[in-house]
């Protein structure tokens, strides 16, 4: 079977899927056949992402489920076991973002941050390889990030749990080469889904809200997600073992293999030109909240709000 037919008629499970980069990447799966499941959190973004889909013809059904429950895994293959039968393609995308200086995280952070991006995508993993090796096109796909290659300052949690699944992921395709399933692992640079509404912010949350939404939302920094999501599931299909998206991810990752000291000093150089604590520093705000103590041109984030209000994420109402 080509490759772009490798998935018609198959069944997904993509997790973190009722928005943003997961919701494109189920979109683009059942516009090439495949019968998909749903995963997030919220039942309400859930529905709204079934019923986009619905609207366009795709076979889907979902399950609310916090990923990082001990019984998710058996709770979502039972549900497509009901639902639609044997699973063949598990998307892990589900993720968290906390932005912010070193000294402003604590260990329950980085905890939090493993348990979402690295054990409950190992959870899964395990869960459905049986059905996958089963699979005459068993695929797992891991949503990585450039941060699991390259780690940028203020956003040490994230970074970590990126590296952890990376390093899961490419260990998993080398245990199981021979038994027929495929693993890629895929490696985004920043992508304008409206991200930076949903990620959570530490320290001055106004400011470093200001330097994430903005290389979030530029064109010659992000990438438009729709194309990101096309090429994912085109290298799933076509059994690439890596892809690695946007042309600055690309050329950061040529830069370390090349000359890490340079890369190490440019990264250190970009940390020192970013907010400071403050006096006062503040944990956990959510991004709709840090979006009014930003002091941000409308402008420099339009297309990433756009993409916010086309992919589901949450509003960031700006005063």
């Amino acid at each position: 079977m080509s490759g772009s037919q490798r998935f018609a008629g198959r069944t997904a499970l993509v997790t973190g899927s009722s928005r943003g980069l997961g919701f494109l990447i189920a979109r683009e799966l059942a516009e090439r056949g495949c019968r998909v499941m749903l995963c997030a959190r919220g039942a309400e973004g859930l529905a709204a992402a079934e019923e986009t889909l619905h609207r366009r013809g795709a076979d889907v059904a979902t399950l609310a489920c916090d990923v990082t429950a001990s019984d998710a895994p058996q709770l979502l293959l039972d549900a497509v076991h009901d639902r639609f039968g044997h699973l063949d393609v598990l998307v892990n995308n589900a993720g968290i973002i906390q932005v912010g200086p070193m000294s402003t995280f604590q260990e329950e952070d980085f905890r939090e941050a493993m348990e979402a991006m690295f054990f409950s995508p190992l959870r899964l993993a395990y869960a459905a390889l049986p059905d996958l090796r089963a699979s005459a096109a068993g695929t797992l796909v891991s949503i990585s990030s450039i941060g699991g290659r390259i780690a940028p300052p203020h956003l040490l949690p994230y970074a970590a749990a990126k590296f952890a699944h990376a390093g899961l992921s490419e260990g998993l395709r080398a245990e199981i080469t021979g038994s027929g399933v495929t693993v890629t692992t895929v490696f985004p640079g920043l992508m304008r889904t409206g991200s930076h509404t949903a990620a959570r912010f530490q320290g001055r949350p106004g400011a470093e809200y200001g330097w994430f939404a903005a290389a979030a939302s530029l064109p010659v920094l992000s990438m438009n997600a729709e194309r990101a999501a096309r090429a994912i599931v085109r290298a799933a299909e076509r059994r690439r073992p890596e892809l690695v998206l946007t042309p600055a991810a690309k050329a950061a990752v040529r830069l370390k293999g090349i000359a890490p000291v340079t890369t190490a000093r440019l990264l250190s150089t970009a940390g020192r030109f970013l907010p400071s604590p403050g006096k006062r520093p503040r944990r956990d705000v959510a991004g709709t909240e840090a979006a009014r103590h930003a002091k941000l041109p409308r402008w420099v984030t339009a297309l990433g709000d756009r993409a916010g209000r086309q992919y589901g994420e949450p509003r960031a109402d700006r005063h």
